[in-house]
């Protein structure tokens, strides 16, 4: 069975997420995608982030009826810095150990993963699908692959979704007042609002 891994601090969840989600899934013809939400990125250790109980409970409303998709706590429960590469070695020792994963990112991270821990080790428990971001630098295979021999194997470059929204921008509305409801599933702006997330203090 072919499985999806696709993490980040999901603060919030939004639509660019689940299109990225669907387009991946049914490219691939994946059985499932999993979503792991991080405890704290350790390229964001500076970053404050939402609670992780607002997270996840976001993260289950948008994705609450939608069948080929879970949410992994794994990354929390493990407490400290989250690494990628400990989330895949702990999903090859699970039940479907033999299973293909592709790990989604955006092809801006896909420049920074020659620093990411043990980037050496992760591309041989995993495919990368990396997801083409608005502005983003082109990605340089070429570079990568003197990083990290082996690389150009093991990724799989799409050119859409081709989505402008970002989390952070969604933050930045929400405390300036502004309206999101066309950039996050409906669920999860009632969620915004009753718990005041983001609002301005």
């Amino acid at each position: 069975m072919n499985r999806g891994v696709f993490g980040g601090t999901f603060d919030p969840i939004h639509n660019g997420h689940l299109a990225v989600a669907e387009e991946v899934r049914e490219r691939l013809n994946l059985a499932e995608v999993i979503f792991v939400p991080a405890g704290q990125p350790w390229l964001k250790t500076d970053w404050v982030i939402s609670a992780a109980e607002d997270r996840l409970k976001m993260l289950h409303l948008a994705l609450d009826g939608k069948p080929g998709y879970k949410i992994s706590e794994m990354e929390i429960e493990r407490g400290g810095p989250s690494y990628t590469i400990d989330t895949l070695k702990a999903l090859r020792k699970g039940p479907e150990s033999e299973d293909e994963l592709y790990f989604i990112l955006g092809q801006d991270n896909m420049c920074q993963l020659p620093q990411w821990r043990e980037a050496a080790e992760l591309i041989k428990l995993c495919y990368l699908v990396a997801v083409p971001r608005p502005g983003a630098a082109r990605l340089k295979m070429k570079d990568l692959e003197v990083s990290l021999p082996g690389i150009t194997q093991r990724v799989m470059v799409l050119k859409r979704p081709e989505i402008d929204i970002s989390a952070s921008n969604i933050r930045e509305r929400v405390g300036r007042g502004l309206s999101v409801r066309h950039l996050v599933p409906e669920a999860v702006n009632r969620y915004l609002k009753q718990q005041g997330l983001y609002a301005a203090a």
